[in-house]
């Protein structure tokens, strides 16, 4: 018995259609219909065949928590997010290259949770356009494994 997906991920709306216009304007996300639950206000959102759940409370996102998407256009939402003062470098950068090649940025939610936003090719990026890239390397010496690790398990 093994798990074989995640189904779907739930994060906290300080206000649940700021939010839903969020991730839909960022990221191009759909509402699907959504049961009426006692506890609260709930809205889901389709994210390819899986689904975001927005859900309506008044307590503070986790600092570090973070839920990450993959994007069909690394430079578009990252113009996205820019234009609109997205970015959050909790983890002290904003956008990160990793040595197997991938990159990801960061940015805060109006509810201010933490969503990554990564991409498996650094390289086919216009640097030009996605500025303010920093090499995971600067920080930290990856040697080992460390050199090779990636999110992406599907390619290994």
């Amino acid at each position: 018995m093994r798990a074989v997906r995640i189904n779907h991920v739930s994060v906290n709306a300080l206000d649940l259609e700021e939010s839903a216009r969020f991730y839909e304007t960022l990221f191009g996300m759909e509402r699907l219909p959504t049961p009426l639950f006692p506890d609260g206000p709930v809205l889901w959102l389709r994210v390819g065949d899986q689904q975001l759940h927005l859900f309506e409370r008044d307590t503070p996102a986790p600092r570090y928590h973070h839920l990450a998407f993959d994007v069909d256009d690394f430079e578009a939402v990252y113009l996205k997010a820019r234009e609109l003062g997205l970015f959050d470098d909790a983890f002290g950068t904003q956008i990160r290259e990793h040595p197997a090649g991938w990159i990801q940025m960061y940015v805060r939610d109006p509810a201010d949770n933490l969503i990554e936003i990564d991409s498996p090719d650094a390289k086919s990026l216009d640097r030009s356009v996605v500025t303010g890239i920093r090499a995971l390397e600067d920080d930290v010496a990856q040697v080992g494994p460390a050199r090779t690790a990636t999110v992406y398990t599907a390619a290994r």
